[in-house]
């Protein structure tokens, strides 16, 4: 019996399987996530969804379907048939947009997390600059990584304002004063705690806001791990921010 095909038919064993192994990666990293769906087709493709490189999106006049795909945002406008996997520009501000919002340590007086004139006119586009800086004009679930460094936001700096915080029968109020847009959550007075409600009014609020906190023990480093993280958790204020600015940057 004679054995010197076998070393070869090992290595072709080998090739092979790291053939298929690529193919695999391949797939998995074309495979898209739907981020944000809105519009009558809404349900057809819902947040969350995983969909394959061959599949095919057919959104009808008022769809809008935001994908992620290879840490980047692709956003597909009804009517029309797309496919779930495509060319993506690659956008200069993406990178940096991405790096500000996931940052652990956020910067408090961004350039763009802030604007100055009549506090009721600021633009209900500005957005908090970082997922973790608490916007209190945003109701919902919101995740928190620390409780000792969770700090509210505001659009805005100009004038003095006071913020109203309620929940289970004990009350504060946080004063966010001129020239600046945020101030560190009261713990010190009404501790952060996790599955209760907490009534936030006055602050340049046109009605009161309900919040509540989840906890978060480790903040993902990426953003795919990011929005899958915010979508378990249910902190759909701040799955919307991280969308938002990415397809800002996609737009850019």
């Amino acid at each position: 019996m004679s054995f010197p095909d076998l070393p070869m038919r090992r290595l072709s064993l080998t090739a092979a399987a790291a053939v298929m192994a690529v193919a695999v990666v391949g797939t998995a990293a074309a495979q898209s996530m739907v981020v944000r769906s809105t519009g009558p087709s809404a349900s057809k493709y819902p947040t969350g969804a995983k969909l394959k490189s061959a599949d095919k999106l057919t959104l009808v006049a008022g769809d809008k379907v935001v994908l992620m795909q290879a840490g980047k945002t692709r956003t597909l406008s009804g009517p029309g048939t797309f496919g779930a996997s495509g060319t993506i520009q690659t956008s200069q501000s993406m990178s940096g947009t991405v790096t500000r919002m996931l940052a652990k340590g956020p910067t408090m007086r961004s350039r763009g997390g802030f604007t100055r004139g009549d506090p009721l006119l600021a633009s209900v586009d500005v957005r908090a600059p970082n997922l973790w800086l608490l916007d209190y004009r945003e109701a919902g679930t919101f995740c928190v990584v620390d409780p000792a460094m969770l700090t509210l936001w505001r659009p805005n700096m100009e004038g003095d304002t006071a913020l109203e915080i309620e929940s289970a029968g004990k009350k504060t109020t946080v004063a966010i004063v001129d020239g600046a847009n945020f101030r560190k959550w009261p713990t010190d007075t009404l501790p952060v705690q996790y599955g209760v409600d907490y009534r936030l009014s006055g602050g340049g609020l046109p009605a009161p806001v309900k919040v509540r906190f989840t906890s978060l023990a480790n903040a993902p480093d990426t953003v795919e791990g990011s929005v899958d993280m915010l979508m378990a958790k249910g902190c759909t204020p701040q799955l919307n921010r991280l969308v938002d600015a990415m397809s800002d940057a996609e737009a850019g």
